[in-house]
Order: structure tokens, then sequence, then C-alpha cells
């Protein structure tokens, strides 16, 4: 609907004259009596060249060819807004068109098959996945859905590093928890990781090779194993979500390919790489970034932001046009440098979207539980599924806006009430398919061409409003990446059923009346179903 209405409202400002490059915005009037979709093209309009905003939404108001079988009425309210009113038979046969849509109701081809790479997770295997890893990869994963259901072409990335510090003080953990198994005495560094699983990996190792592996090095096959184990247990953890990724690119590829270096190369070459103090710095002052950045130790190792560039190139390289890397708060400060360092190297930064996904904090009634990946005192994401279960966990960590910060309330999330949101959600899904199952076996047939314009009580048409909106809801979210917008309109939408279901029988003895709204129920199970599909989690059909 928003997309017919802003072709309308371009035609007119075509035929006014006034600037085709203004894109007008149509939001939802947050009272009811100002319409179902408003626009403030005028006032934006007025603005840039010093006129009446209400003179200017007039005047667009007289140039709209509006079909009066879709808006019934607009409305100019001061100082300039345009309301527009959608028709009941509208509303009505929009009910028709989900029903014969189905699982494609709001999909679309807006993304034009874009080859569009989305970067989530990418934590090095050093440890099982924690809670905050959980939360980005649920957003990445929800993002790859959405993006796909609007027509992108998406590939689902997973980064890692598996060389480097970190790896090395994971194999020697491994390694000394093996010779403390053998019986030696040791003494285990507070930077060392401590988790039981270390110590899980160890005793395989025991086990399957006995003391034979008491002089090995760290780095050799104790490092190995552990990669090999973590990483399985990733997998597994991200495949109970219901997350797969399509690609699990290794940082070291990047050395062994030479791209780290080509990129200190023409980084040299451009004169936006110096060397200074024995380190190599990155021109980033020449990018409006505060300070140039090392990119090279002076003890030869490379800084994060030296493969994370040449990283980016090779998506760019790969042919991605459209790249969204996932990223936890920590990067926030960062991650302009390596923008920085691709737009150094001649490419488009501008294709590359970076969303920040803030931490999260599981509450244990008013205690927080802190966590700490090498000291083991957190919460992994398998133990959070099995404390509520995967579609609980997806939705929790969706429904709070990626930017803000999350409390996690296990207390809530293990409700079976409708105070928790996801029970509240599944409930409507599966009564409504409990009052379709019933009205099959009476005999209603929901293929059956009702007439729909019985359905005109505040109730059915506040329900139908609802579910026209879904098309426009997800081009947004997929647009503006506001994966909560999506998980806060289902549960309108049940709400919406719900106050609906309780005002009016559905099944009665005039049939007139019981094929159509049998129709609405099934309009609405289908929305929910699909919104519930993007987001990740199952539409029950019974509870």
């Amino acid at each position: 609907m928003k997309d017919y209405l802003k072709s309308q409202i371009k035609s007119a400002l075509r035929e006014l004259s006034y600037s085709e490059q203004i894109e007008p915005a149509l939001e939802k009037p947050r009272s009811a009596n100002h319409g179902d979709i408003t626009t403030n093209v005028a006032m934006v309009i007025a603005r840039s060249i010093g006129s009446s905003p209400k003179i200017i939404a007039q005047n667009i108001l007289d140039h709209l060819q509006l079909d009066q079988s879709v808006i019934k009425k607009v409305e100019l309210v001061d100082p300039g807004f345009i309301n527009f009113f959608l028709s009941d038979a509208f509303l009505q046969n929009n009910v028709r068109e989900i029903v014969e849509q189905g699982n494609k109701y709001g999909k679309s081809n807006s993304g034009k098959g874009l080859k569009t790479q989305v970067e989530f997770v990418s934590a090095n295997p050093t440890g099982p996945l924690t809670v905050g890893h959980g939360r980005g990869a649920v957003c990445g994963d929800t993002i790859a859905r959405l993006l796909e259901w609007v027509g992108y072409d998406v590939t689902r990335e997973y980064y890692f590093n598996n060389a480097g510090r970190q790896m090395r003080i994971l194999g020697d953990s491994v390694r000394l928890r093996y010779l403390e198994i053998l019986g030696e005495k040791i003494t285990f560094p507070e930077d060392y990781y401590q988790g039981e699983y270390i110590k899980d990996i160890a005793l395989n190792l025991q086990k399957k090779y006995g003391d034979a592996l008491k002089s090995e090095p760290a780095d050799g096959i104790f490092k190995k194993t552990a990669e090999e184990e973590i990483f399985k247990d990733i997998k597994k953890s991200l495949q109970r979500l219901g997350i797969h990724h399509d690609i699990f690119f290794n940082e070291n590829s990047l050395y062994e390919s030479g791209e780290v270096n080509d990129v200190i190369r023409i980084l040299k070459e451009k004169n936006l790489a110096y060397e200074q103090d024995g380190a190599l710095w990155f021109r980033a002052t020449y990018f409006k970034i505060e300070k140039d950045k090392v990119i090279v130790k002076n003890t030869g190792e490379p800084t994060y932001r030296l493969p994370d560039i040449a990283y980016h190139r090779n998506k760019i390289e790969r042919g991605f046009q459209y790249i969204i890397d996932v990223l936890g708060a920590d990067h926030v400060a960062t991650y302009p440098d390596v923008l920085a360092g691709v737009k150094a190297l001649g490419y488009d930064d501008s294709i590359i979207k970076v969303l920040i996904h803030q931490f999260v904090t599981i509450m244990q009634g008013k205690e927080v539980i802190k966590m700490s990946t090498r000291k083991a005192n957190f919460i992994t994401l398998d133990e959070l599924i099995d404390e509520v279960g995967a579609d609980v966990v997806r939705y929790f960590f969706l429904m709070r806006g990626m930017g803000s910060h999350l409390n996690f309330d296990l207390s809530l999330a293990k409700e079976q009430s409708e105070e928790n949101p996801v029970y509240y959600l599944q409930y409507a899904h599966a009564r409504i398919a409990g009052i379709v199952r019933h009205a099959e076996s009476q005999g209603v047939n929901i293929e059956n061409k009702y007439d729909l314009s019985i359905l005109n009580s505040p109730e059915e048409l506040s329900l139908m409003k609802l579910l026209s909106e879904f098309p426009d809801i997800v081009e947004s979210c997929a647009r503006t990446f506001e994966l909560h917008r999506l998980a806060e309109y289902l549960h309108d939408v049940a709400g919406s059923f719900h106050k609906f279901y309780h005002e009016h029988r559905v099944i009665t003895d005039d049939a007139r009346l019981t094929g159509p709204r049998i129709m609405l129920c099934f309009a609405a199970k289908i929305v929910l179903a699909n919104g519930f599909s993007i987001l990740g989690i199952n539409a029950p059909e019974r509870m």
C-alpha cells in the first residue's frame, strides 16, 4: 500500500514541478482519527522552497489520482499533513489476497537478486558460544531471512581465526589439563581458559592416546583437537536455533593467499601507509579519523585492522554488491578504521553496512549472572536453550532493538502464560489453527468465494488493517534492520485477533457469516506464520 501511495504522490509532485528527489515518507498515524497512513511531504517541500506547507499539501491533494476502491477518504490536517483512509473494500479484498498467496504473502522482489553477504557470529573457536554470541547469531540470521524474503540473493558467512595468541593459549590450556590428568602438578595460569570444556577435551585426548602426548607442543595436536571439538559444538549450538552458514572463512587464508601483503603494498604505493617507531601505520586521518592507526606492530605482528581490511576487500572481489557485518558492541570504536582501509584501497565502502548489537545481561531474579569466556563462569548458549527453548531464545533476542542493551529475564522466559510474549504469539496461532480445524470438520471450505463485505465491525476492520500492513512492515524492517518492529507487529496482530475472537463468534449457525470470519481467521494465521518464519520461530498447530 505504501508503494502505491508513494507512486501516486511522486506523480503529483512531477505534475506540480516539485523536486522529484524528495522521497515521500509514509507512516502510520499515532491516532486512528488521523487515518491509516499519513505523510509530511508537504512540510519537507515547504522547508526547501519557503512556502506554506498547507498550500503545498492542498496542491498535492488536488493532483492525486487515487482509486476510490482503495482509498475512501483523504484529509489535510494542520500544519500540512496528508492523511489517507483505507476503504473497507480494500481491506476485505486483502483478506482474500492473503488466503490466496499463503506463505508468499509479504514477499517481494525489491532486492532484485542483489548479491548480498551477511557475516555474523564470527567467534573464534576458543570456547562454547555465550549468550552474547547468541544475540549476534539470531540477529544475523533474521536479517538474512528478511533480505531473502524481499528478494536479495543472500550468502551467510562466518569469519574466524584459528591462529594467534588466543589460540596458542587455548592449545596450552588443553595441554596443561592433559598433564594434570596424567598426575603432574600443574600451576594453571590465571589468563588461561579454565572451563570444564577444556578438561573434557583433555580427558578425551588422554583416553585416546594415554600418556603418549606428554612431550607434544601446545600448538600441535592439543590446539588442533581443541579447535575441531569447539567448532563442532559451535555448529551444533547454531543448528539448535535453526542457523546455518554457507561459508566458514578462515582469516589465515588471507595470509596464505598473499592478500594481506597486497593490502600493505597498495597502501604504501598510495602513500597511505608509513613506518614509524618500527611499526607500520595506516594514514587513517586522511579519511577523517582522529588518529593514524598501527596495522603492523614493531614486533612484526599485524593488528586486527590489517586482515579485516583484506577480508573486506576479498568480499568485494568475490562479487558481493551488498555486505552486512553483524558485530558485537566491542567493535563500535574500531570498525570505522576498517571501512577507511577499504576506501583507501579504492573500493566503495558505502556498500558495507555495519550493525552493532549491544550486550546481553542474564537476570536470575534480581541477580545478574556474570560472564567470562576464560573463567567459564558464563551461561552458554546451549544452557540457555536447554533452560527456555530455542523459540524463546530467538524471540527474546529480537524483541529489543539491536542497539539497546538487553536484559534477558529467565523468569519471564520460562512462563507458560500470556505474560510470556512468545507463548502469547504461539498461542494465538495455535488457537486459530484449532478454530480452522473445527470449521473444516463442520464442512466450512476456506476456498469458497465468500462475500467478505460482511466483515465490517470495528474489531474485524482493525484486524484487517493490521494484516494489510504486513508487506510494508517486512519491507521497512529489511531496509532499516529494526528487527524488533516485526516482533512488535506480530504481537499487535495476536492482540487484535484475541480481541476480535472475544467479541465475535466465528462458527455460527449463519453460514453467510461463518465463512468470511473463518477466512479472516485463516488470513491472520498466515500472517503470523509468515512472520514467525522470518523470526525463525515455530508456528504450532496445537498447544
